[in-house]
């Protein structure tokens, strides 16, 4: 989530309103969701009476209660929600689905205000959160801390608009930008708390993206293996399920990916040229096998998240080779098909012509058409940096 700066009458920066600071609150709060609300929206509420939080809460788990609903049961007594106003990061749904519609328990406890953050472009809400909440009597004000709210929920707001996730691609560097020595050795480049770190990215994510060639050299799991600080297994908040775009070749059956695709949702996207191939004891090892169109990679990505979108999954993350990485940039239209790059940098150095960058493929030609970024975060692992980018329109 992007923050605004601080709020210095010395430099002349606005200070920050009352509403902006309470929905701020909200929106750490809602950040809690990650990797846990999904396809929903990650949702923060804090109910203000005379200038104190009195109640809050946020999105905990799909099919879980609201946020509004948490943060009204956290209060001492409901009727103390009489006259108050709530901060909310997202419009109130309005429809019932899997829960009542959140804008009428807000009506029906009484507050007087109702702050919001942004409006939600679901088809059964889109602005009939906000009209219910007016029609009862109830002041709305719109548009607080709205760049934070839509920077936060950016996943979500792209599955609507164009029925594909959310792509974060992954990969680990050394200093001077090799992923590989000239003799392709590659583990590791990074250190413990690094790799513990990834584990907990794949965690969160819907599903987690390799290309034929990693499944070949590295015969990955390509699963969460989080530990508590005791060193005990902890369950991920997702599963992911692993997607293997196969080209020219299938994944061998005696791989770590099939012998455990019965316990891992496992998908095997395979191409016109593979449209003949045996694929029966991939599917009697439990993988689900899927043909897109296309006879080369650069086709095939497009239908593959077009697929995983329609399967509600909001946050995919690519950990592929240079190949792969290459092939989500569309060489026909120059346009990046990543959202977010998480790049982990080691504190070492290959050099030579021959150790190999982290996306291949026929590259950008004039720097012009080079996508376009904005550094999200920085953070420190030991002597390794993580730089968090997001591509920007």
């Amino acid at each position: 989530m992007s923050s605004s700066e601080p709020a210095d009458p010395a430099r002349g920066l606005p200070a920050e309103s009352e509403d902006e600071r309470w929905m701020r609150t909200a929106l750490e709060l809602a950040a809690g969701g990650q990797g846990r609300v999904e396809p929903n929206p990650m949702v923060g509420c804090v109910i203000v009476k005379q200038g104190h939080a009195i109640g809050q809460g946020f999105h905990q788990a799909f099919g879980g209660p609201h946020a509004e609903i948490d943060a009204l049961r956290s209060l001492e007594s409901i009727a103390n929600a009489a006259g108050a106003t709530a901060y909310v990061t997202l419009e109130p749904c309005c429809h019932h689905g899997k829960t009542p519609p959140c804008s009428e328990a807000l009506i029906e406890a009484g507050l007087a205000r109702v702050v919001v953050a942004m409006p939600d472009p679901f088809p059964k809400v889109d602005g009939g959160g906000l009209s219910r909440l007016r029609q009862a009597g109830i002041e709305v004000q719109l548009g607080v801390c709205q760049h934070e709210a839509e920077a936060l929920n950016a996943p979500y707001l792209k599955r609507l608009r164009t029925g594909m996730p959310w792509v974060i691609a992954k990969w680990a560097m050394t200093a001077d930008g090799r992923i590989a020595t000239r003799d392709g050795e590659s583990q590791w480049i990074t250190g413990p708390q690094s790799r513990h770190h990834v584990h907990r990215l794949r965690g969160r994510v819907d599903a987690i993206i390799a290309g034929m060639g990693t499944v070949i050299a590295d015969d990955p799991r390509l699963d969460a293996r989080l530990t508590s600080a005791q060193g005990d297994p902890v369950s991920p908040p997702r599963v992911a399920t692993r997607v293997v775009i196969c080209n020219r070749r299938l994944p061998p059956l005696q791989s770590r990916l099939m012998q455990t695709a019965r316990e891992i949702p496992t998908w095997l996207f395979h191409s016109d040229a593979l449209q003949q191939a045996p694929t029966l004891g991939l599917v009697e090892l439990g993988a689900k096998v899927i043909h897109v169109s296309g006879d080369s990679l650069g086709p095939m990505i497009p239908e593959v998240l077009r697929y995983l979108g329609g399967h509600e999954m909001t946050n995919v993350m690519i950990e592929g080779g240079p190949t792969l990485l290459g092939s989500f940039l569309d060489t026909t239209t120059d346009r990046f098909l990543i959202d977010e790059c998480h790049v982990y940098v080691g504190a070492k150095l290959f050099g030579g012509q021959a150790s190999p960058g982290p996306i291949a493929g026929r590259g950008i030609g004039p720097i012009t058409s080079a996508p376009q970024m904005r550094l999200q975060g920085v953070d420190r692992f030991d002597s390794d940096v993580r730089l968090i980018y997001r591509v920007t329109e």
